[in-house]
C-alpha cells in the first residue's frame, strides 16, 4: 500500500511547488503591472470616444462611393448612415473603492499575462517527469511558442474585436437613449474575453504538444469538425449578446482548423509499415 501511495503524495507535494511559485510569479507581476494599470485602463477605454479603426475606414469608404458612385450614394441614402457619433464618453462608478479593485484587476491579468513563461516553464516542469529525453528538449520551444500564442490572442482581442463590440453597443445611442456603463462590469466584460482569445489562441500548441506526443492526429481532428463547431458555439452562447457570439464562435473555429493542419505538419509520423516478404518454395 505505501509503495502505491508515495508516488502519489510525491506527486502532491511537486504540484504544491509548482502553484506556489506560480502564485509568487503572479504576485511579482501584479506590483510590475501596477505601475502602468491606468494606461492599460485607457487604453481599454479607447473605444468610447467612437473613433475607432472601423469609424476611419467607413469614412474612407463612403468617401471613395461618393466620388465615383454618386447615383448609387444617393439611392442607398448613406448620407444618412448613423454613425456612431464621435464625442468623449466617461466610465462612471457607484460604490467606494470601486476604482481601486478594478485597477487591481487590470494589474492582476497584465501581471498574469508578463509572467507566462515561468507559468508555462512551471507547468511543463510538473509534466517533465512523463516525458522521455527528446521531449524535455521541447520546453524552450513550448514556453516561447504558448506564451506568444496567449499574448497574440489577448492583443488581436484588444485591437481588432474590441472596437467592434464597443462600436455595436454604442450605435444604440439615440435622443432618449444614452449609454452610462458602468466601470466594475465594463473591464469585468473586457478582461474575460481578453482571458478567453488568449485561451482560444492556445489550441494550435495544445494540439501540437499532443500530435507530436501521438495522443491525436490530423484525421482524428479533420473527422470531428462538426463537433468542434458545435463546442465552437456553445461556448459562445454563454454570451448575452449576438455580436459578442459571433467574434468569439469564429475565432474559436478558426483555431480548431488551424491546429488540424499544426497536426497535420508538425504530428508524429507513423514508420512506414514494412512489406512481408515471400515465402520460401
Amino acid at each position: 500500500m505505501e509503495e502505491k501511495v508515495l508516488p502519489f503524495m510525491e506527486h502532491l507535494v511537486e504540484l504544491r511547488k509548482r502553484l506556489i511559485v506560480c502564485v509568487i510569479a503572479i504576485v511579482i507581476g501584479m506590483g510590475v503591472a501596477w505601475n502602468f494599470s491606468n494606461d492599460l485602463l485607457k487604453f481599454v477605454e479607447k473605444p468610447l470616444t467612437g473613433k475607432t479603426y472601423l469609424s476611419d475606414i467607413k469614412k474612407t469608404l463612403y468617401g471613395e462611393v461618393k466620388k465615383r458612385y454618386p447615383q448609387a450614394y444617393q439611392q442607398f441614402k448613406l448620407e444618412e448612415d448613423h454613425a456612431v457619433a464621435e464625442k468623449p464618453r466617461m466610465l462612471n462608478y457607484s460604490a467606494p473603492l470601486e476604482p481601486f479593485f478594478v485597477q487591481c484587476k487590470i494589474a492582476m491579468l497584465a501581471g498574469l499575462i508578463i509572467v507566462l513563461p515561468v507559468l508555462f516553464h512551471q507547468f511543463w516542469l510538473f509534466v517533465a517527469p512523463g516525458l522521455t529525453r527528446t521531449e524535455r528538449r521541447l520546453v524552450v520551444p513550448f514556453v516561447t511558442a504558448a506564451s506568444a500564442s496567449f499574448c497574440v490572442g489577448a492583443m488581436f482581442f484588444l485591437v481588432i474585436i474590441w472596437p467592434v463590440i464597443i462600436n455595436f453597443s454604442l450605435s444604440y445611442e439615440a435622443a432618449g437613449l444614452q449609454s452610462w456603463y458602468n466601470i466594475s462590469s465594463y473591464i469585468n466584460f473586457c478582461l474575460r474575453l481578453i482571458l478567453m482569445f488568449g485561451v482560444i489562441f492556445e489550441l494550435p500548441i495544445l494540439a501540437l504538444l499532443l500530435s507530436r506526443f501521438g495522443i491525436v492526429n490530423y484525421k482524428m481532428l479533420a473527422t470531428k469538425r462538426k463537433y468542434a463547431l458545435l463546442a465552437s458555439s456553445i461556448v459562445a452562447a454563454f454570451h448575452a449578446d449576438l455580436v459578442t457570439m459571433f467574434v468569439i464562435m469564429i475565432p474559436l473555429y478558426l483555431m480548431y482548423e488551424i491546429s488540424i493542419w499544426v497536426a497535420l505538419l508538425f504530428g508524429k509520423k507513423k514508420p512506414p509499415v514494412a512489406e512481408a516478404e515471400p515465402a520460401e518454395a
